[in-house]
């Protein structure tokens, strides 16, 4: 094998987003997202009639307002720092770095067949979810197979489930945080809130919680923070049954009720700042807080495209990839 085709590239993959803010798009993406047995694992017969004949024709005109309200001039929030995440990654490593979404533009398959059409045999597969769940980190391992089940030949593959205690990750999260602080002061209170997911999930062996108390825990220590003063919540809750708690506007409600007048909130497992960010945080709890009797409520941004959030992505490349 010549050396233009025994090198190795990267595949970043993320959740993904819409193509346009519009009703119609956001439905094919909310389409595709939602029938994954990953995310949703009803049986199909009950899922999809209640998917294609409720939920989507409810929610996706409602969505679509939400993404308007964020949209950037250049796209999607997600998508705009993910793009910029996959060229100063490429930049800084000097080899081959590819996008892949796991739902809607740009599909994990295409971002594949770039890296074979760029000579890599060897693809060390990226996923921006530092916390491992089913719904997220498994379904990106799920697409890839789908995508090379059909191939004659493979390439070498390499997988990171996680690194939601990487001293690089947590040290990011720290200086992105001190950083804020050093701008805006400190606030009264620093809560964390990740993406929530069915607590059934969790008792039947997904570790996200025990992933995500981990990095909360990692990140109070390097901040030097007392427990008392920053603690950990799940948002985004979708449908009735029981997801994991404490959930991220019930508990921003009572920290102000308890007296808390500036409240700072921080999304550790979103690697960019998406609707999730940007609009449930920013905006709907941001309102929750005020209307609780707070007085000032921050966003702290996601790591992005921060420079010690890319050279944390390069470490995590490097570790990976020895010997290739």
């Amino acid at each position: 094998m010549s050396e233009k085709n025994n090198k190795y590239g990267v595949l970043l993959v993320n959740l993904g987003t819409p193509d346009e803010a519009s009703p119609a798009a956001v439905r094919r993406f909310l389409s595709e997202f939602l029938h994954d047995q990953r995310v949703v694992d009803m049986t199909r017969w009950l899922w999809c009639p209640i998917l294609h004949g409720v939920i989507l024709p409810v929610r996706s005109p409602k969505v679509a307002k939400l993404y308007q309200s964020v949209w950037m001039e250049e796209g999607s929030p997600l998508m705009v720092y993910s793009r910029r995440q996959q060229q100063r990654l490429a930049d800084m490593l000097n080899v081959p770095v590819e996008l892949g979404m796991t739902y809607g533009n740009p599909a994990i398959e295409s971002g594949l067949d770039s890296l074979k059409q760029q000579g890599c045999s060897k693809v060390l597969v990226l996923p921006l979810y530092p916390q491992y769940s089913r719904t997220t980190t498994a379904a990106v391992f799920d697409k890839v197979a789908k995508v090379l089940r059909s191939q004659a030949e493979i390439p070498e593959l390499r997988f990171v489930n996680h690194y939601f205690e990487h001293p690089e990750y947590i040290a990011a999260l720290a200086e992105s945080v001190t950083d804020f602080w050093d701008t805006h002061g400190k606030p009264d209170y620093l809560l964390c809130s990740y993406h929530g997911i069915p607590k059934r999930y969790a008792d039947n062996g997904d570790p996200y919680p025990l992933h995500c108390n981990g990095t909360t825990a990692l990140l109070a220590e390097k901040l030097g923070i007392p427990r008392e003063q920053m603690s950990m919540s799940y948002q985004s809750i979708f449908g009735r049954e029981e997801w994991l708690k404490p959930y991220t506007e019930q508990t921003i409600s009572e920290l102000a009720k308890k007296g808390v007048k500036r409240l700072d909130v921080m999304c550790p497992a979103f690697s960019v700042d998406c609707l999730e960010t940007l609009e449930e945080i920013a905006e709907q709890c941001k309102g929750t807080f005020i209307e609780a009797g707070g007085e000032q409520f921050n966003l702290i941004p996601c790591l992005n495209d921060n420079p010690a959030h890319i050279e944390m992505m390069a470490q995590i490349v490097r570790q990976y990839s020895q010997n290739w």
